[in-house]
């Protein structure tokens, strides 16, 4: 029986074609590979995916709801579309402060407009005034402030004083935001995870433009400091069972803290990532597709619904 890998994209036109290539290399007509097409969804139905990766569905929801779908009859998805629809960065903080890794000191902000179909009722557990003397002495300034559950930079402001946070929240309207301590850092990382075990870790530089954040340049690394990147970078993806994620660290003062690991779609454009991190990227993640496909029983869930958070080791 031929088995299939889909893969579910949007925007993107370099990793997916090298994806399915690389997969139909390597399966030997055994697995083979393609964009996945969908004209019908009826529920329940089996579409007969062994493997699919998903790229795109957190823009979409009837791709989601898609991939819900093929997970009940089957499917493998890359990554788990029911854990990545409840997941958000603040809870991933905190997940990562109970398993004892360094982060950046994190507090959340109610949205400055009510969501909509809300009244001033609805938030009579929300103290008014909020805390904000303690917000700013526990967080201080410059800091972050960021979307709880954001993701590609977007809605991310770098706030000097506590009037620039006044000024910058009027933007953010309905959305949740983190107000998040800065790490004045003297290198910076971002890593590939893949399969919770495959680790590649890449120089990177979050102020530069997209094209430019990724360095090509070679310079003498501290093993020791990679080796504890590369650690925590295991430990976080066990935690929330991602197979297919980046993680960033700021490393200040030797020590590298967790910025961001919730980028389950990241970027895998050789454009931006560079040839070589782009080759790396393609040949581990057909290799992962290949052996979900090679445990895919038709009808029989082959994915984990929670185990993660309560067995992180």
């Amino acid at each position: 029986m031929v088995k299939k890998v889909g893969i579910l994209y949007g925007m993107e036109s370099t990793f997916p074609q090298a994806f399915i290539e690389k997969v139909n290399e390597l399966g030997e007509g055994k697995i083979i590979a393609e964009p996945v097409i969908i004209d019908k969804l009826q529920q329940g139905e089996d579409y007969g995916y062994a493997v699919i990766v998903d790229r795109i569905s957190h823009d979409i929801p009837f791709y989601r709801a898609y991939l819900k779908n093929a997970v009940l009859n089957g499917t493998y998805v890359i990554n788990n579309p029911f854990w990545w629809s409840a997941d958000e960065k603040f809870f991933n903080n905190a997940l990562m402060l109970k398993l004892g890794l360094p982060l950046p000191k994190t507090v959340l902000l109610p949205s400055y407009e009510r969501p909509s179909e809300t009244s001033e009722t609805s938030f009579r557990n929300l103290k008014h005034p909020y805390d904000w003397e303690y917000v700013f002495n526990y967080i201080g300034f410059p800091a972050y402030l960021k979307p709880y559950n954001g993701g590609g930079w977007k809605n991310v402001y770098r706030i000097e004083s506590r009037e620039e946070l006044w000024e910058v929240l009027k933007e953010t309207g309905q959305l949740v935001m983190m107000l998040q301590e800065e790490i004045i850092y003297e290198k910076y990382y971002r890593v590939y995870c893949l399969n919770r075990k495959h680790v590649h870790i890449m120089s990177y530089e979050p102020n530069k433009p997209f094209h430019l954040r990724y360095s090509s340049e070679k310079e003498t690394e501290d093993h020791r400091l990679l080796e504890t990147i590369k650690e925590y970078t295991l430990r976080i993806n066990k935690a929330l069972g991602y197979d297919f994620n980046t993680v960033e660290f700021a490393v200040r003062n030797g020590v590298p803290y967790a910025i961001d690991f919730c980028n389950p779609a990241p970027d895998a454009d050789p454009h931006s990532v560079g040839s070589e991190n782009f080759a790396w990227i393609v040949e581990h993640a057909a290799a992962l597709a290949i052996e979900k496909a090679g445990e895919y029983v038709p009808g029989k869930i082959n994915i984990a619904w929670g185990d993660f958070i309560s067995n992180p080791q």
